[in-house]
């Protein structure tokens, strides 16, 4: 049997998780390892607003931040292939995951809430996660309740840690080549039932 499982260059990678879960990090990495463009969900909502996030959210309010975050990401989902590290939440739009299964390979990078305070505290370009230390602890709880079931529908899932990045990459590439693998394997078992 062949080993060699040949990485997707036809695809778009999509990352999803929460705010603080590596989507960016290990997204550039990833794509350097694949010789794929690498794509930022937030930035690109950024250009097509002429805005930082906080101030589309403080100017236009969270409704018309999610409406333009789905226009982005339908443009971006119907794109060329890349690594795409959505925007944190914009996986709970059903239009985006319908796009998702249709034309990219969802990763989910799925970390605890005490890895997502550790890497979001302080910072002040998370517009939905502003406010002190309880605040933002309260509100990763509440969206890991609201969105995981959401996440939970991407064709694989990788446990994020307080890790290096290069090993989050790492075992993100083992991901995708095992979830290959099974579905070679499964076509191959299809072909030679059909045969029978």
């Amino acid at each position: 049997m062949n080993n060699y499982i040949k990485m997707p260059k036809d695809k778009i990678i999509l990352l999803v998780g929460l705010m603080g879960s590596g989507k960016t990090s290990v997204g550039k990495r990833l794509a350097r390892k694949l010789s794929l463009p690498f794509v930022d969900g937030d930035q690109e909502i950024e250009k097509a607003a002429g805005l930082s996030l906080v101030d589309v959210l403080k100017c236009f309010g969270e409704k018309e931040y999610r409406a333009g975050e789905e226009r982005v990401m339908k443009r971006l989902l119907q794109g060329e292939p890349c690594v795409l590290a959505s925007g944190g939440g914009s996986f709970v739009a059903a239009q985006t995951r319908r796009l998702a299964k249709e034309n990219a390979l969802t990763v989910w990078l799925k970390a605890d809430i005490d890895t997502l305070y550790y890497r979001t505290a302080g910072r002040t370009r998370r517009p939905f996660l502003l406010g002190d230390n309880q605040t933002v602890k309260n509100k990763l709880k509440e969206y890991i309740s609201e969105e995981y079931p959401f996440y939970s529908e991407a064709d694989i899932v990788v446990e994020t840690r307080n890790e290096r990045v290069e090993i989050t990459v790492k075992r993100v590439i083992n991901a995708i080549k095992n979830y290959y693998r099974q579905a070679a394997d499964k076509k191959s078992l299809t072909i030679t039932q059909d045969n029978k």
